[in-house]
């Protein structure tokens, strides 16, 4: 048994402990049942179980968060919009985000799907520093996919 101090009380039977532990005003927790002899440990269980709520709490809010990010371009996108959003993207990637890039294509585009590609590779060497390619660029209908994920940090 362990006392409401830390200290080790020794081997006690349950009635010692239990009534230990009341003339105390705490509560008698079994620590470790599986040993031999099960480890008793006299404490205040309600403020223990609080504390232990607080911890859980701030280790929830320590925990990094990621969320997928979307960014649409067009196949014909102009230097200065392609500029703009490849800087939302690096954004992104730095803050720890996944990023998904798509392309989508409009009528007759569709027969120039090779424009997306390059967009996509053009795209994939300009981050190449703060991110790297998770899954390579795929056309799935009229929307062509790349996901990125942040580069490692050294």
């Amino acid at each position: 048994m362990i006392g409401a101090d830390g200290s080790q009380v020794g081997i006690v039977t349950r009635e010692q402990a239990l009534a230990q532990a009341q003339q105390a005003g705490l509560d008698l927790v079994e620590v470790a049942p599986n040993a031999d002899p099960p480890v008793c440990k006299v404490m205040d269980y309600g403020k223990f179980k609080y504390q232990e709520s607080i911890r859980a709490k701030e280790a929830r809010k320590k925990q990094g968060h990621q969320q997928v990010k979307e960014i649409r371009f067009g196949p014909k996108i102009g230097t200065h919009d392609y500029e703009t959003k490849k800087a939302h993207v690096a954004g992104f990637l730095e803050e720890g985000h996944r990023v998904k890039v798509s392309v989508r294509f409009k009528g007759r585009e569709m027969h120039h799907t090779e424009l997306g590609v390059a967009l996509l590779r053009r795209l994939s060497a300009d981050l190449h520093e703060v991110g790297t390619v998770e899954v390579e660029g795929k056309l799935d209908g009229r929307i062509m996919t790349m996901m990125f994920s942040p580069a490692k940090k050294k």
